[in-house]
């Protein structure tokens, strides 16, 4: 059990999670906070004030009767009928009553009736600090989890040498750099293995399909799928004057690599002195070109092409050691970056850099210097004004944008520390740097004297920024492996994620190259993605190519028709709100839905609601007003259903899955879970968002595995619990204890997992049938029904799946009066069973064979697992509830005619069967119809009809039963062992 209750924060849960987002129908109308101006709210406060002090705004309106607080000052409210006087009074007369009346109701949560100024502020503030939250975008990064892949060929050897003059002892060797220019053979005959990291990861879309290709610090080429598996490696190739070829390796490190695009090749700059031609046009990659014998060492690349023209002169462009510019210019490249060779050579052509001017009808030189005081870090060419732009960690000179033809004065930018990085963006004339002093600044184009703004939160040096235009958005990447969101217009960190490599240890930065960064963007990806490189690490992560919303108070309007259809992500829970004749649905996405029942659409989303978390759970409050959500992770969400404002978090007591909720009738909400404990909070006091939780309930170490279900019975005044080794057990409401432990073992050990539970109400409050079955469970597939307060027996069960080996993750009844029990399984079938006299006699022992109540209706709702049910009565008529793991919810009446799938395009009237979509359903009387019809229906092999289909099956499911009365328990102190009640299954 992961316990967060012991933390210093319990709340980091909400704190780290992706904001919630709320979409809601236009009919909805106005919000009020869109409505309500500040002289509005002025005239509301002062329409409140005199009505608290005994005044009248006008002399006919109704006195208002106080309502006192707990704590005993006097605080008078106003009632519907007198906010709605007030309202046409502040907005005006032609205000909509329909308007008013939802804007009481959503202020009065608790249905009390009334409405008091502090309220009102309370339901404000909440919607404007979501509105502030919406204005902040969120995030381009759209995973926190990352794909990680290894470049497993990112290592060099790296000799031993003894010590000139010293004996050879067991691991005497010296380590030294000259190894790589002197050093020609292996005096010991050993070599260490050096993992080492990528310098520079290029995309090469020629020949199709996409691949990458990464190059490492010494040298060593890896050529990778678009999924990130290595296809081809090889090494920079050596000093070919070395005497003996098997010494010829590449000795250096290499600074940089750029891709040429229109002559498929890819350039690499090494310490050396030296640019490398690598060939990618085939799949056969090899080096073609060696150019050596610079002054000084490339340290960065940039390479520009006519993209409209290809054949157009194309520009290499190369920074220095000293903070010079090298400009190369490939006058004619269709036809080749040099002229070709005079005579046949064995491996790559290298041409020595003095020697370039005899390739002057290829290729032209220019070389600025002193453009930097320092290495330059980066380089990049602006096409539209001929600016040259490059950095380096000077404080001099730290980024300088220069005319090619050094006509115009440079514009130079001073940043302490210098600049290890920059990236710019021409449409929106934005320069991002980043350096050693751990800040991203934001520059104008033409103003270097100062930043726009300085983003702090990085805790180690910036290594790389990336502007990413299509959202408005900076990327800014530290030595720790820190990656940042930036939003450029607020200048607000949207999202801060340290990227798990498996090369990090603990207290240790990891080593990186000099440019970590490779964004990518459409045609050249379906979709855009981030790639970053860590030592011998690459990580992939999805970005969004447009710009999504924070949250607040949106509309459907400008959506692409049938977005809303009822396939989508699969479904977790559902709920029927009789008050407000709505369903709720939750799903794995963290979404949650608020559907009309009458016709099928949609009135309010919620996205993200926990975050990235799948929500497992959900339960309305006694009042109907709210919806509370449990998540994956342990977190709880309570939620006004009229409008989706997040009412209140609370507090987590285990990090593990949230899977049943249950409110009692003065608001008190029981929670269970993974953590084998229940939970209470009090949402009916609560003021304040976060809400502590209550762990005065006698649970600890009586559920020996993970709880699964639970359910409340007010009429007997208790709750049960089922967890997954098959133990139910039964909670008095007024001692917060266990009374009542029900077993179900086979002969091999313990029960199956209850998947479900479900008390019968009706029969609960009857006096009469309140000691028979009325408490039924769901495991395996077989529904068992329980006495708590009658005879010491059970009352019957039953396996009820289509199919051998499923199982029933849902139950439900018509409270009213349990007439009929509905059933859903694994398969996607639905059961509707007559319980009017089940459940009602002793099982005893002499028949071991368990007979099934009759079966009344069966159908194929669902193509996957039924995940939720409800029983509901509209307009006098009963109606079943569906939602289903394929990502639907539907809607079906009692008989079968299914009514449709909630967020189908065409809406329905369930007033009017004619709107039904009315599939023809499989009917109890149908189940002789051949095989053919029975596939169509997705049935394969046997289905049941009335008999059932294996006797030692059915057996399986019966059991004997020893029950403890509830009455002679609750005379025991809380603390006592609670009853233990087992059957044992017998099988011939």
């Amino acid at each position: 059990m992961n316990t967060v209750r012991k933390n210093k924060n319990p709340w980091k849960l909400y704190e780290t999670e992706v904001a919630h987002s709320r979409i809601c129908d236009p009919a909805c109308g106005v919000s009020p906070a869109e409505k309500l101006t500040p002289e509005h709210l002025q005239l509301l406060r002062n329409a409140f004030t005199r009505q608290q002090n005994g005044g009248q705004i006008h002399e006919d309106r109704p006195k208002v009767q106080s309502v006192r607080n707990r704590g005993g000052n006097e605080k008078r409210g106003m009632k519907l009928e007198e906010f709605q006087e007030v309202m046409r009074s502040v907005v005006g007369p032609d205000v909509e009553d329909t308007w008013v009346e939802r804007f009481f109701s959503e202020v009065d949560i608790s249905c009390t009736g009334q409405v008091r100024w502090q309220q009102l502020c309370s339901y404000l503030l909440l919607e404007f600090t979501e509105r502030e939250r919406a204005s902040i975008p969120r995030a381009a990064l759209l995973d926190s989890q990352s794909l990680i892949r290894h470049c497993s060929h990112n290592k060099v050897q790296i000799p031993r040498l003894l010590i000139p003059g010293e004996k050879r002892r067991e691991g005497a060797h010296l380590y030294r750099a000259s190894v790589f220019n002197n050093y020609t053979g292996w005096p010991d005959g050993g070599a260490t293995i050096q993992r080492e990291p990528t310098v520079r990861l290029v995309a090469v879309s020629h020949p199709p399909p996409l691949r990458y290709i990464s190059v490492s610090k010494g040298g060593q080429i890896s050529v990778w799928s678009s999924s990130l598996h290595i296809l081809k490696t090889l090494g920079l190739a050596g000093d070919p004057t070395e005497e003996v070829a098997s010494t010829r390796r590449f000795r250096g490190w290499t600074s940089d690599a750029v891709y040429m695009g229109n002559v498929h090749k890819v350039a690499i700059a090494t310490d050396c002195r030296d640019l490398h031609f690598i060939n990618v046009s085939t799949g056969n990659v090899f080096q073609d070109a060696h150019l050596f014998g610079f002054r000084s060492v490339p340290t960065a690349l940039c390479y520009w092409q006519d993209a409209q023209s290809p054949e157009q002169p194309s520009l290499l462009l190369m920074g220095d050691e000293k903070g010079g510019v090298h400009l190369l210019w490939f006058l004619n490249p269709s036809k080749g970056l040099f002229k070709s060779p005079s005579k046949a050579e064995s491996g790559p052509q290298r041409i020595f850099f003095p020697d370039l001017s005899e390739h002057s009808s290829m290729v032209s030189y220019r070389h600025i210097p002193n453009v930097h005081q320092e290495p330059i870090t980066r380089v990049m060419f602006e096409p539209g004004t001929n600016v040259i732009m490059t950095s380096s960690e000077s404080d001099n000179t730290s980024v300088v944008f220069i005319n090619v033809t050094l006509t115009q004065e440079p514009y130079i930018w001073k940043v302490k520390q210098g600049a290890k990085c920059f990236d710019y963006d021409a449409s929106l004339q934005l320069m991002v740097t980043g350096g050693c002093d751990r800040a991203v600044r934001l520059w104008t184009r033409f103003i270097t004297s100062r930043p726009v703004a300085a983003l702090f939160g990085h805790r180690t040096a910036v290594l790389d920024v990336a502007i990413y235009q299509p959202v408005g958005q900076i990327l800014s990447y530290s030595r720790d492996a820190e990656l940042r969101v930036w939003d450029i217009s607020s200048h607000h960190c949207l999202k801060s994620v340290v990227l798990q490599f498996p090369c990090q240890q603990p207290g240790r930065i990891p080593e990186h190259g000099n440019f970590p960064f490779l964004l990518l963007s459409p045609p050249l990806t379906e979709q855009p993605l981030l790639l970053v490189a860590c030592k011998d690490n690459l990580a992939v992560l999805s970005l969004s190519n447009t710009r999504r919303g924070g949250g607040g108070w949106l509309t459907d309007e400008g959506r692409e028709p049938g977005l809303n259809f009822s396939s989508g992500p699969a479904l977790s829970c559902a709920v029927y709100n009789p008050a407000l004749r709505q369903v709720a649905t939750g799903h794995e996405d963290s979404s949650v839905s608020l559907w009309d029942v009458e016709t099928g659409r949609r009135r309010l989303q919620i996205l993200n609601a926990h975050g990235e978390e799948e929500i497992t759970c959900m339960a309305l409050d006694s009042s109907h007003r709210r919806l509370i959500t449990g998540a994956r992770n342990g977190t709880i969400k309570v939620w006004n259903l009229l409008n989706g404002l997040n009412l209140h978090k609370l507090e987590p007591v285990d990090t593990s899955e949230v899977t049943g909720l249950t409110c009692l009738h003065d608001n008190q909400l029981l929670a269970v879970g993974w953590s084998r404990r229940v939970a209470q909070y009090d949402i009916a006091a609560a003021k304040d968002l976060y809400v502590k939780a209550d762990m005065s309930w006698k649970s600890s170490g009586v559920h020996k595995s993970d709880i699964l279900a639970v359910c409340q019975c007010s009429a007997l005044g208790v709750i049960a619990t089922g967890s997954y080794d098959g133990d139910v057990i039964i909670w008095r409401l007024e001692t917060q204890g266990p009374v009542l432990h029900l077993q179900r073992t086979t002969q091999a050990g313990a029960g199956p997992p209850v998947d479900g539970l479900l008390f019968l109400q009706h029969r609960a409050g009857n006096r009469k049938l309140r000691n028979r079955g009325v408490l039924v469970s769901s495991q395996a597939g077989c529904l068992c029904f329980w006495s708590i307060t009658g005879q010491t027996h059970t009352y019957g069960q039953f396996y009820a799946p289509e199919q051998p080996g499923e199982r029933v993750l849902s139950l439900s009844s018509d409270q009213p009066q349990n007439t009929i029990l509905v059933s859903g399984d694994t398969t996607g079938w639905l059961q509707i069973w007559d319980i009017s006299d089940y459940g009602l006699d002793i099982q005893h022992d002499v028949n071991p064979v368990c007979e099934r109540p009759p079966l009344l209706q069966r159908w194929r709702a669902h193509e996957r697992a039924l995940v939720s049910m409800d029983v509901l009565e509209v307009t006098g008529r009963l109606f079943v509830l569906t939602a289903s793991a394929d990502g639907s919810a539907g809607l079906w009446t009692k008989e079968g005619d299914h009514v449709g799938f909630f967020g189908q395009e065409v809406i329905w009237n369930i007033s009017d069967p004619e709107t039904y979509q009315r599939k023809a359903q499989r009917k109890l009387t149908e189940d002789t119809e051949d095989s053919t019809e029975r596939d169509e229906m997705g049935i394969k092999g046997e289905v049941p009809g009335h008999a059932f289909r294996d006797q030692a099956s059915q057996e399986e499911c019966c059991s004997q039963a020893s029950l403890t009365s509830l009455a002679e328990n609750d005379r025991k102190p809380p603390q006592q062992p609670m009853v233990t009640c087992k059957h044992t299954i017998s099988s011939r």
